[in-house]
């Protein structure tokens, strides 16, 4: 691999919204090659086995299980795939769950272009990169101070838009107020609760409420 850093590292772009995936192609697009793009956790896998890029920059967020499912699919067959992950989140169980996945950075949206150039770069290059804020909690929670064991493997399974349906459903919300909250269909809501009780394996609402008060999430 390259150590130029005027070199163009080959990236490719996971993020479920087609417009920011835009966004960042205007923005980086001339320092960087984007060999391929995805929006969901099993057309990720398959672009970035396919396309072999240096660095994937990743959504934590994501439909079908999400961006540490992403990372542990692909290193489990490529583990010289190198991971950025890219989040509007900066909630401890998303950083933590995708570094552990395999992540070897992990920054905001807030940070420009020319950051995330320079972020691909150094991960490309071997580096750990996270944007200010967090590089001081993973420290924190692999020093012992945070304990990575506490974040829940099940949630992480979830999307974020599954773990709000999951929330609301186990506040005791029917399913149009489910839908009228989130302002989606109710059969938007019946396809996520169906979603999340086979990737929890519950068998319904009642113990889908139970796992949800048992980690004070409702």
């Amino acid at each position: 691999m390259s150590t130029n850093p005027d070199s163009r590292r080959r990236i490719v772009l996971v993020d479920d919204h087609a417009m920011f995936r835009t966004g960042v192609r205007t923005e980086i697009g001339a320092a960087v090659d984007i060999v391929g793009e995805a929006g969901d956790v099993d057309e990720a896998v398959k672009v970035i086995l396919e396309t072999k890029p240096e660095v994937v920059l990743l959504d934590v967020h994501l439909p079908g299980g999400g961006g540490a499912e992403v990372a542990r699919r692909v290193l489990a067959t490529d583990p010289d795939v190198r991971f950025l992950a890219l989040s509007v989140s900066d909630a401890p169980e998303d950083v933590i769950g995708v570094i552990r996945a395999g992540a070897r950075g992990y920054v905001t949206k807030t940070i420009t272009g020319e950051e995330i150039v320079d972020g691909v770069r150094r991960i490309a290059d071997g580096d750990a990169v996270f944007s200010p804020r967090l590089a001081g909690f993973v420290l924190d929670a692999f020093a012992g101070a945070v304990d990575p064991g506490s974040i829940d493997e099940e949630l992480d399974r979830l999307t974020q838009r599954e773990r709000e349906v999951l929330r609301l459903i186990a506040r005791g919300y029917a399913y149009k107020e489910v839908a009228k909250e989130l302002f989606i269909s109710v059969k938007t809501v019946e396809t996520h609760v169906s979603s999340v009780l086979r990737k929890l394996q519950l068998s319904n609402r009642y113990e889908l409420t139970r796992w949800a008060t048992d980690r004070r999430l409702v």
